[in-house]
């Protein structure tokens, strides 16, 4: 029992988790407490925007440019700003001190993925000063958690598929768990009793990516994507373009695979413009399309015995992609979020990186070699200890 004026208990250990995806709209912050096989305990959940000059540049810094490097720096001191000010929100909505917190996990902002291009390793860079985010913080910092998988030959993405399987795996059915983030990646969860297949994951396409550029260009001054996909419910979807769309040889790559704004971007959308829909809207409609396609295809592909989807990510707030993947999916396959299996769709990849810094802690590795591809399994991420 507590006595009045102790502080109450708090369960052990504490860890922060901080995530901003391609999407590049804002940060999701977490407060995590773990305890063994138990589900993880959510102590609180922050949101914050990206500065708007930051995710200018952050943009910008996904194309050649001059002065990058430069560039690139002073964006990196801009994110670990734009991360403590959204790891000191989440400790205040907590009610916990800095000092509770073993460590935090902090993704960084990719600007570039280029796995096993140009030589046998090829790179991954998200960034983020881990260094000035432990100065400001006063908490150890997880960073960098992709380039180790990388050096071995993996992927360095997606990462959360061991997370995933640790939460939403069921005893005797097959799931997946799609997150919609920037771009689309899926987790194939084999039923607990099934101890011969892996489980597995990859990026299937874009998500949101490529639906918001094309609002942005619409509507300069809306709230930067497609709100509930109103926009593109109003539309209709062009069949012949979208069976263009489809054609990108990324669809038909064997897994693993990974991709990003390197390949999905402005330039993506506007090479193939000349056979676009006249209508706005239903280009919005023909993205929007071409995300729950290739998604649903990948799925019914890669794990067929798939009884339910679990949607994570800012797209599962999107109504009416979230109908066409049901639609597509048919009566066998239920479509739903991942809060009624517990965690709320914009918690999950915050959280995971809340576990990745925990399996850091404790030199556990945090990659799958058969999602990744990596040689084997490893430890991720680098420590920037707070003192």
């Amino acid at each position: 029992m507590t006595r009045p004026g102790e502080r109450p208990l708090r369960p052990r250990p504490l860890f922060a988790g901080l995530m901003s995806g391609t999407s590049m709209d804002g940060v999701d912050a977490v407060v995590v407490a773990f305890d063994g096989d138990s589900p993880p305990q959510v102590l609180a959940h922050v949101q914050l925007a990206i500065p708007a000059t930051l995710g200018t540049e952050l943009r910008a810094l996904n194309v050649p440019g001059d002065n990058e490097l430069h560039r690139a720096a002073l964006a990196a001191n801009g994110v670990a700003r734009w991360y403590a000010q959204a790891l000191a929100a989440v400790l205040d909505r907590a009610g916990c001190m800095a000092s509770e917190v073993a460590a935090v996990g902090a993704h960084g902002q990719t600007v570039r993925h280029r796995p096993g291009e140009f030589d046998a390793t090829g790179y991954t860079t998200q960034l983020l000063n881990a260094a000035l985010l432990a100065e400001l913080s006063g908490i150890d910092v997880v960073a960098d958690l992709r380039s180790r998988d990388v050096a071995a030959g993996g992927q360095g993405a997606p990462l959360v598929p061991a997370f995933h399987a640790r939460c939403f795996r069921q005893p005797e059915r097959a799931v997946a768990v799609l997150n919609l983030g920037g771009i689309a990646n899926l987790t194939l969860l084999p039923p607990l009793g099934d101890g011969t297949t892996p489980v597995r994951g990859f990026d299937c396409g874009p998500a949101n990516v490529l639906s918001d550029l094309w609002h942005r260009r619409h509507h300069p001054k809306g709230p930067g994507f497609d709100r509930d996909g109103a926009w593109a419910a109003s539309g209709r979807v062009d069949a012949v373009w979208l069976t263009e769309l489809l054609k990108e040889p990324f669809f038909a790559l064997a897994p693993p695979k990974s991709t990003g704004r390197d390949l999905f971007n402005d330039n993506w959308v506007d090479r193939r413009l000349m056979n676009a829909p006249a209508v706005p809207r239903d280009v919005a409609a023909t993205l929007l399309e071409l995300t729950a396609t290739t998604a649903m295809q990948a799925l019914v592909r890669e794990l067929p015995e798939a009884q339910e989807l679990l949607v994570c990510g800012g797209g599962a707030f999107n109504a009416h992609l979230m109908r066409r993947l049901q639609t597509l999916a048919g009566p066998d396959i239920k479509v739903s979020s991942t809060a009624p299996a517990g965690m709320p769709p914009d918690q999950v990849e915050a959280v995971a990186f809340a576990w990745l810094a925990l399996s850091f802690t404790r030199r556990q590795p945090g990659n799958l070699p058969a999602v990744t591809g990596a040689a084997g399994p490893r430890v991720l991420g680098a420590l920037y200890p707070a003192a």
